[in-house]
């Protein structure tokens, strides 16, 4: 075999272990004439898959590396958000075994369905090209738009996954469109090719801004950017709790870094227009979050209109990164913040999940009061979370919220920063309503069901974990920045 081809195969090793792994359970399935295997057995299949991932991915961490032609990229953002993507999906996986909507039948297709999507958020990670960014993403959605639709629920995940795969078709097609037109003007869809180009096209070439832009969209769209938000809320409300804890974090993260790779050029700084409609679209999607969240009696569709919110907060490191003049310092707060975000959420999430007793259930606010006399350790878990959601000291929020508006500060966006400001002032009032409902009523809770172990865990972990990296939040961030300063 070809030494060049075996380097290729070894650094995607870690693809081919998720993509093997997953096979196992459906195999089984298939072998026990269509009998589904024992939950245990998948969800440890599942587990090994993660960790031989995990394994071969801290093994190949060290130097730079690419692969096929440079069209793959192994770095240390890469193994950063890797370990991240594996933590988001064992959790998920655990919080799918105890849930309603998602354990008992199918389960073997479901654990094969998140392996394969995980497959597609790592290509989307390593991805040093615009070809295989495309792969990463569809490969991904393709999975989710199944899994959305896998809930026992009878209309409403069937709703999330239809509305989310028409959608989800169209952003596609408006990003491939936009890979066409760079394609066109730069002649690649590497990415140093396009940045080394960027300096020269961007405000000569309406081509290349044009296509800039159509990808830029269609990133926007797995993200949740205004305009192309309007899906979340009901696409988070309609799948399994699940697999909106899974869509909420993962898919954010994995595309927030793919979005990354493609502003890491000095060019953007003479883009002044193109920097000012970014900078529009993070407000309008901050606001448009948090104001929406305000106003939400469903607990789900408030984290989801949250959601909305944090991806505008992004946006602020993304811009910070990719228009101003120190583009580690930037990055580096996107990726602390992204790690943050995605253990918070994922707690929530996981309180969420154990509140729903059946298929057709939803959580309301109101099935939050007097929780704090009945479960003590779980509402003071949700409390610490949700303060952590709203950026209050010390927890790792705070700290996330701060590096990324510092970064921002430090290229002089003020004007951005401001906003981000006062909407973390707005998110206190819907993060804090749901912990006064659990501490100042005396109604008695909706009842939690005792058997949800894992989730209990999850949930505590995650508020541990929020507020002790929060209080060693700096050692943290300098290994997260010793990992972003080799990026390329």
């Amino acid at each position: 075999m070809n030494m060049q081809l075996l380097k290729d195969i070894v650094i995607v090793s870690p693809l081919i272990a998720l993509f093997a792994l997953s096979l196992f359970p459906v195999m089984i399935k298939v072998f026990r004439g269509n009998r589904e295997p024992n939950p245990y057995v998948t969800l440890f299949l599942g587990f090994m898959g993660l960790s031989l991932a995990t394994g071969l991915t801290a093994a190949l961490s060290g130097a730079k590396q690419t692969a096929f032609s440079g069209a793959i990229v192994f770095d240390g953002v890469t193994a950063w958000m890797s370990y991240l993507v594996y933590l988001i999906t064992a959790v998920s996986l655990m919080l799918s075994f105890d849930h309603v909507a998602t354990k008992g039948r199918q389960f073997a297709e479901y654990v094969f369905l998140m392996l394969n999507s995980v497959l597609g958020m790592i290509v989307l990670i390593m991805s040093n090209d615009l070809i295989v960014t495309f792969i990463g993403i569809e490969t991904m959605s393709l999975c989710l738009y199944v899994l959305c639709a896998m809930g026992k629920e009878d209309v409403l995940s069937k709703e999330a996954a239809f509305k989310y795969f028409v959608l989800g078709s169209f952003a596609s097609a408006i990003f491939l469109y936009g890979v066409a037109l760079i394609y066109g003007t730069v002649g690649s869809t590497v990415f140093p090719e396009i940045l080394e180009a960027v300096g020269t096209l961007i405000s000569t070439n309406k081509l290349f801004l044009i296509g800039l832009g159509l990808v830029t969209l269609g990133f926007a769209f797995k993200v949740s950017i205004f305009p192309l938000h309007a899906w979340t809320p009901d696409v988070y409300h309609g799948a399994p709790t699940p697999v909106t804890a899974f869509m909420a974090t993962a898919v954010k993260a994995s595309t927030f870094i793919a979005f990354l790779r493609l502003f890491n050029s000095d060019g953007y700084g003479d883009a002044a227009r193109f920097q000012g409609v970014l900078e529009w679209l993070a407000v309008l999607t901050m606001l448009i979050g948090n104001v929406a969240a305000v106003m939400q009696d469903n607990f789900k569709r408030m984290l989801a209109y949250s959601s909305v919110a944090h991806s505008g907060y992004l946006m602020v490191g993304l811009i910070a990164a990719g228009f101003g003049s120190n583009f580690n310092a930037g990055a580096t707060s996107v990726v602390f913040y992204l790690f943050s975000y995605s253990l918070m959420t994922l707690g929530t999430f996981a309180l969420v999940a154990m509140f729903e007793r059946a298929e057709n259930t939803a959580m309301s606010m109101d099935d939050l009061k007097g929780l704090a006399g009945r479960y003590p350790l779980l509402s003071l878990s949700l409390a610490i979370l949700l303060l952590s959601l709203a950026g209050i000291p010390p927890t790792l929020g705070f700290f996330g919220k701060f590096y990324l508006f510092s970064a921002a500060i430090e290229q002089d966006m003020y004007w951005l920063v401001f906003w981000g400001v006062i909407n973390s002032v707005i998110s206190v009032y819907y993060y804090l309503r749901p912990i006064v409902m659990m501490y100042m009523t005396d109604d008695q809770p909706a009842e939690v069901l005792g058997a949800h172990l894992m989730t209990r865990m999850t949930v505590v972990f995650t508020a541990l974990l929020v507020v002790l990296l929060g209080l060693a939040s700096s050692p943290v961030l300098k290994a997260v920045q010793r990992s972003v300063v080799n990026l390329f």
